[in-house]
């Protein structure tokens, strides 16, 4: 089916309207399909993938931007293949910016023809990586008319797995200090951001690169990883520790950092690895068992409590990190741009590490 341009979206009918809320104006689309797990080779730019029907909580948003998160080439390398291998081919991506072209029955949050961004959860099988993407109404909301697109597309998943962590494990509150270990990243970046709106006292670790941005952002100290000793150059405990590195030495300095009755939270929870290495049936008994180990010695051991934290749609959060986004107060810097066409090229800068920050995709 030939996929209308947004002119057409905005002369459908009222009768039209009614009855376009319940199905997908258009049945195939481009998008960027992962056939199979390897490097950024295997991504394909198809032109006819078949959009599914709406169910009635769907929102079709016609994307616009999409951000490249560390999930994507995760996944694509094969990072969860005990999950997705079965459902390959898969369309990789979480965050999108766009607008609404069509809603299911159900749907009223949103409106067709109106400017969205959100971020489908960890574990969906037709990511972003295209023209038309799916998400629920619980996983989008109006974008903040102060961002363009590929400004708005770099912000709701690492934004929403901070928000999880601080807001929803630890629920920190002002007059607290917390630590965020990585700081530099888009998630530690979201969480010091987060944290300083809360009205917390906060201190993270980066690299030398990042000092100057988090401080502008709020911090009340950046130390520089390689530079200095952070144990030693960071003083007193803490009330929450979001570790975005999730190597054993940071998880030991992290949780030593912690006040009794304090969170330490990481982003490196073991559930897909052990998945991964020994089969879901061994892999997330094996994870259940080694998170209870750790939360049963933590909290014996230090007082404190331990938790494995990741992104899940959450539409308060969504639309809080949008209010921030609006007063100025919450944004991800986007360090270059690649057509959707260049998918492969925009893997590779990543998995090459040429590129320090954030990469969107844009799609015409």
């Amino acid at each position: 089916m030939r996929i209308p341009s947004n002119c057409e979206f905005t002369r459908i009918t009222p009768s039209a309207f009614s009855y376009h809320r319940l199905k997908s104006y258009v049945s195939d689309c481009r998008a960027v399909l992962l056939p199979s797990f390897g490097g950024p080779h295997v991504l394909q730019l198809r032109s006819h993938v078949p959009v599914p029907p709406l169910k009635p909580h769907d929102v079709l948003v016609r994307a616009r931007a999409v951000s490249v998160n560390p999930l994507d080439t995760r996944m694509r390398a094969g990072y969860g293949r005990s999950i997705f291998e079965p459902l390959l081919p898969l369309i990789l991506g979480r965050d999108v910016s766009g607008e609404v072209s069509a809603v299911g029955d159900k749907v009223r949050s949103v409106s067709v023809g109106e400017q969205v961004f959100g971020a489908l959860h960890p574990t969906a099988v037709r990511g972003t990586y295209s023209d038309y993407a799916i998400l629920s109404e619980e996983e989008v909301t109006p974008k903040p008319d102060s961002l363009t697109h590929v400004e708005a597309s770099a912000i709701p998943f690492a934004a929403l797995t901070a928000w999880r962590a601080l807001k929803s494990t630890a629920r920190i509150s002002e007059g607290q200090r917390i630590l965020v270990v990585g700081g530099g990243g888009a998630v530690g970046l979201s969480a010091v951001q987060l944290a300083v709106a809360a009205g917390c006292s906060v201190a993270t670790t980066c690299g030398s690169q990042s000092v100057d941005r988090l401080l502008a952002a709020g911090a009340d100290q950046a130390v520089d990883y390689v530079a200095e000793d952070v144990e030693l150059a960071i003083k007193g405990k803490f009330d929450a520790v979001l570790d975005t590195i999730g190597v054993p030495e940071t998880e030991r300095m992290g949780i030593n950092f912690l006040k009794r009755g304090g969170h330490y939270m990481t982003l490196q929870g073991e559930a897909a690895s052990l998945s991964d290495r020994y089969g879901l049936t061994i892999g997330l008994p094996a994870a259940t068992a080694v998170l209870l180990k750790k939360q049963l010695l933590y909290r014996f051991s230090h007082g404190i409590e331990y938790s494995w934290t990741y992104m899940r749609a959450d539409l308060d959060g969504l639309i809080e990190i949008r209010k921030l986004c609006e007063a100025g107060k919450m944004k991800i810097p986007v360090y270059k741009t690649f057509p959707i066409t260049q998918v492969k090229e925009a893997h590779e800068a990543k998995d090459k590490k040429l590129i320090p920050g954030k990469v969107v995709l844009e799609l015409d």
